[in-house]
């Protein structure tokens, strides 16, 4: 099977929202399964910048996974910055045309949830790129505060939700577990 073929004949919508840990992993999750059956995906992480061990990982799978980022290196706290902003609209602007290509028969737009929620794109302009995905594309949208109506659009929703966390106990996150 060629890379750019997808081992499935229908794509779906799916979306991770929640305030649970998880969302970020199942979808490294499932970038590793596919790949596995010899899919090529993109991963584009919004909001997001930093380095971290699952994309280490990803990475040396290079020649069917590509992951791009399009944030700044840190995280947003309150207001974003212009350059918040720019980087997120060009990253989904990015992701638009490659699933519009079909050329990745899974794409991730990891936290664009909450890059709506952020402000650096609207729901509108999420639900467009959703708009342009050929139907054999499976598309995970990922990120906290999910929009109404992206969860309206999506095929799959999946709520992760704490139950407890050892972070609220001081426990700062750990290489290779939560980082």
């Amino acid at each position: 099977m060629n890379s750019s073929e997808a081992p499935w004949q229908r794509g779906y919508v799916q979306t991770y929202t929640g305030d649970g840990k998880g969302k970020t992993t199942a979808a490294m999750g499932l970038a590793l399964r596919a790949a596995g059956a010899g899919a090529k995906v993109f991963i584009a992480q919004f909001a997001k910048g930093r380095k971290t061990s699952e994309l280490t990982a990803l990475a040396r799978l290079s020649d069917v996974i590509t992951i791009k980022q399009y944030g700044r290196g840190r995280f947003i706290r309150g207001e974003p910055e212009p350059e918040d902003i720019e980087a997120a609209r060009a990253g989904l602007k990015e992701a638009a045309r490659i699933i519009a290509s079909g050329e990745y028969p899974l794409v991730i737009l990891d936290e664009a949830n909450i890059a709506v929620h952020l402000g650096l794109f609207s729901a509108d302009d999420l639900l467009a790129v959703i708009e342009v995905r050929p139907e054999h594309v499976e598309l995970v949208i990922t990120g906290r505060r999910a929009d109404p109506r992206v969860v309206d659009a999506a095929d799959l929703v999946t709520e992760m939700r704490e139950v407890k966390h050892y972070y609220n106990q001081g426990v700062p996150a750990r290489k290779g577990i939560d980082k």
